[in-house]
């Protein structure tokens, strides 16, 4: 973490924007998502102890067979304490960005303001990606990557992107969670690289989340609409 505030240097690259937004309320928190192929919303109720109810929207998803998981989210997190953690959750058979808003909104429900969080993942350049997190509008992280392997922080150098749970698992509680919403949008970027005509056959890895659950997997079609929020003149993720 560097705190740096400003405007990111990679601001103009091409790449992979993805913005939460955690809004507390009286007795009730809501989180809201944007990528460029999701938009989603997650609002627990709670009483001040637990929550008491959950509500959970699609606006844009990438497989027909996800607005299944909204009742899957609004069921395991019904009634759990105000508590920054629920990993005793299957997220795997969850929607797994629905069950990251639940999670989010569960650490930012004691919050007195909102909080937003920005990520930016450069398009690969001869194997080369700058992923950037901001929280508030300052700097948090800054990773560089080498085809997939940790270039920079150090202490991460050589680990692959999908596996730096042990490095991750080190790191204090708000830096822990801070790499691992970096590490989910730079998996996630791996997106802009794939292709999205419809009858391009490309199914979510098997197990991954709930669309490719076994019994969905085999059926779950690609739909929705990818949105580039790095080209020049596109609106910021949530600005509408």
């Amino acid at each position: 973490m560097n705190g740096r505030a400003g405007a990111m240097p990679e601001a103009n690259l091409p790449g992979f924007r993805r913005r939460f937004l955690i809004t507390p309320a009286q007795f009730a928190v809501t989180a809201a998502l944007e990528d460029d192929i999701h938009r989603m919303v997650v609002t627990l109720h709670h009483d001040g102890e637990s929550v008491t109810r959950v509500e959970a929207e699609m606006a844009r998803h990438p497989w027909d067979l996800c607005p299944g998981a909204v009742a899957k989210v609004e069921a395991d997190f019904a009634g759990r304490p105000l508590a920054p953690s629920a990993r005793d959750i299957d997220k795997k058979a969850n929607c797994t960005h629905l069950f990251d808003l639940a999670e989010l909104a569960l650490r930012h429900a004691g919050d007195a303001a909102p909080t937003p969080y920005e990520m930016l993942v450069s398009d690969p350049a001869d194997g080369r990606v700058t992923a950037v997190l901001r929280r508030n509008g300052q700097e948090r992280l800054r990773w560089h990557l080498q085809d997939d392997q940790m270039l920079e922080p150090h202490p991460a150098k050589g680990l692959p992107l999908i596996g730096l749970r042990p490095w991750i698992a080190s790191l204090s509680d708000e830096a822990r969670h801070e790499a691992r919403m970096l590490q989910w949008a730079s998996l996630a970027a791996h997106g802009r690289q794939m292709p999205w005509e419809p009858d391009t056959p490309f199914r979510a890895l098997p197990g991954s989340c709930f669309a490719s659950q076994l019994g969905r997997h085999e059926n779950c079609q690609r739909i929705g609409e990818r949105i580039d929020f790095s080209k020049p003149g596109a609106r910021l993720p949530l600005a509408d």
